[in-house]
């Protein structure tokens, strides 16, 4: 036995989910995926996403609807016949017409332990925030945004260096597990459904570019879970006169440090910056267009001294 899946999603981190459930045995009878975007060296390329890519290799059929709202993308949903859709940072709001569309309904699975961190930036929210802990979920979806009842979870630690980076590729794996272990019990028909609380609800909101600069005004500890949640893309990043030219540099990773002294001064060659309360000191860096390098390799081409004044 297995199931008639629908799977639904776009960037890597759906990719190891879909693998999985075709591993299992499971009949994958379409995948949809956000339309190819403009990208490459000049952005005049079309570039399929990852999944759509997964899927090709897999001989998955692909669809990529701009959205739901044509009565003829629904028909050629309800007409697939699936016995339940999977979605996986799929990128699209979807109606109720597409969540009643299967005989079982649509699991999300999401990088959260909800109902904290709702929402579009779950992983990045979870480290700015300094949380110490997060999860997968796996959650039969509902009209609401990430409002419905909980299946399974699988609680994952936040280290206290670890990027948002690092955190994805472990959630990604994790997810793709309980994605499994999930559409097993549901074809066994003992998957629990448990309804959210209504209390610790918080707002995973997507980044935006006004929010990348780093505010060396405040404590050290926030300037480092800024920096690390915002690591590798978008980037939190600060300006610095170099050579007598304003440059923009992003940080990727840093540490905290006790030492003080007047926010965004350079403390000492090795990039320790003071903040309003402690430090941070600056470990991978990266000029505009150029390669992220180690805090050793940056200062060996850039110079940037004790007692300069970061914007």
């Amino acid at each position: 036995m297995s199931l008639r899946i629908v799977f639904m999603g776009t960037p890597e981190f759906s990719v190891p989910t879909l693998s999985v459930l075709a591993q299992a045995g499971h009949k994958i009878v379409t995948v949809y995926t956000q339309p190819p975007r403009p990208g490459g060296r000049r952005g005049l390329d079309l570039q399929k996403s990852p999944v759509h890519q997964a899927a090709e290799l897999l001989g998955i059929p692909v669809r990529t609807p701009l959205n739901f709202k044509q009565e003829e993308d629904r028909a050629e949903f309800r007409a697939l016949d699936a016995d339940v859709a999977v979605v996986v940072a799929y990128g699209l709001l979807l109606p109720e017409a597409i969540l009643t569309g299967t005989r079982l309904g649509c699991y999300n699975g999401h990088a959260s332990l909800l109902p904290r961190w709702r929402g579009a930036a779950p992983i990045q929210r979870a480290i700015m925030a300094g949380d110490h802990e997060t999860g997968m979920m796996v959650m039969k979806m509902d009209i609401g945004l990430d409002t419905g009842p909980v299946a399974l979870t699988k609680a994952v630690a936040i280290g206290p260096d670890m990027t948002a980076g690092e955190l994805h590729d472990k959630l990604m794996l994790v997810g793709a597990s309980l994605m499994r272990d999930a559409m097993e019990k549901l074809e066994a028909g003992d998957l629990p459904l448990t309804p959210q609380s209504d209390d610790g609800v918080l707002y995973a909101a997507k980044i935006s570019k006004a929010e990348t600069r780093i505010d060396f005004s405040k404590p050290a500890a926030e300037v480092h879970n800024h920096i690390r949640g915002l690591s590798p893309f978008p980037g939190a990043w600060f300006e610095a006169e170099i050579g007598g030219k304003v440059e923009r540099i992003k940080v990727l990773a840093s540490t905290v440090e006790a030492t003080g002294g007047m926010p965004g001064t350079v403390l000492s060659d090795d990039l320790t910056i003071a903040c309003g309360e402690g430090s941070v000191r600056l470990m991978r860096l990266q000029k505009a267009g150029g390669k992220v390098l180690g805090a050793d390799e940056f200062r060996r081409g850039t110079c940037i001294s004790a007692g300069t004044r970061l914007d």
